[in-house]
């Protein structure tokens, strides 16, 4: 029987933990009956998008003043210690936090415990299976969707409801288990990249979006072949990979 659990929920600027980013922080740990409340705004350093905002009503004002990733998520972490963590497709939102931690030199090993595959294995009449469906299915209320702690308090509700319901019938199901996601470090971009890259984005009137400065070494390779792939290599400019 769990002694206490942290339920987590990230928002982030897309789906893609190696090349997207961490906007928003939320959880809720459960210990001895009591409930404890994390939340923390991320600074992305880029541009949140249209699509991001009308999703989830993040902008970029709210962001300006939030947190650096690597701090926002190493203080989850300190504040997630000992516990296995919850989370409604949990291996996604924890492939964010163990990138940014290991691209800054840390390590995130955690046991936890999914929601959805609780829900594929329990409410097979559930015609969809995403946290906005089951809650509506099964009447529990939100105050607002796609906000990091408020989806982690519905994961909660969820969570105990599918236990109250049939942790009795099949209970090893309701073990945490080893959350297994290899990531490899992302070193930061270098003098060279960055450079190059400002120079392309100068020579072509390109809005980058983006903080150079934050950008991994990947990032700047993947953005800078983007341009190269649009606008072709330009004579004004020297080529700058390393």
């Amino acid at each position: 029987m769990l002694k206490g659990y942290v339920v987590v929920d990230l928002e982030m600027t897309g789906l893609h933990a190696r090349t997207d980013r961490i906007l928003e922080i939320g959880a809720v740990k459960i210990k001895e009956g009591k409930q404890e409340n994390f939340h923390r705004m991320v600074n992305p350093r880029m541009e949140i998008s249209k699509e991001v905002t009308e999703l989830t009503g993040i902008t970029n004002d709210m962001v300006k003043d939030g947190c650096e990733p690597e701090q926002a998520a190493a203080e989850f972490r300190d504040f997630a210690e000992g516990f296995p963590l919850v989370g409604h497709n949990l291996i996604f939102d924890y492939s964010f936090l163990k990138q940014c931690l290991v691209n800054h030199g840390e390590t995130f090993e955690k046991d936890g415990i999914d929601t959805l595959k609780l829900a594929r294995k329990f409410l097979p009449e559930a015609e969809k299976k995403t946290l906005d469906y089951l809650c509506a299915y099964l009447q529990i209320e939100r105050s607002r969707n796609h906000r990091a702690l408020e989806d982690a308090g519905a994961t909660n509700l969820l969570f105990q409801y599918l236990k109250e319901q049939f942790e009795s019938q099949e209970p090893e199901a309701f073990w945490p288990k080893p959350l297994l996601y290899k990531v490899k470090k992302q070193g930061p971009a270098s003098a060279r990249q960055k450079k190059y890259l400002k120079e392309l984005a100068d020579w072509h009137k390109i809005d980058l979006n983006v903080e150079l400065d934050s950008l991994t070494r990947n990032e700047a390779s993947r953005i800078t072949d983007k341009i190269l792939r649009a606008y072709g290599k330009s004579s004004g400019v020297r080529e700058g990979r390393l």
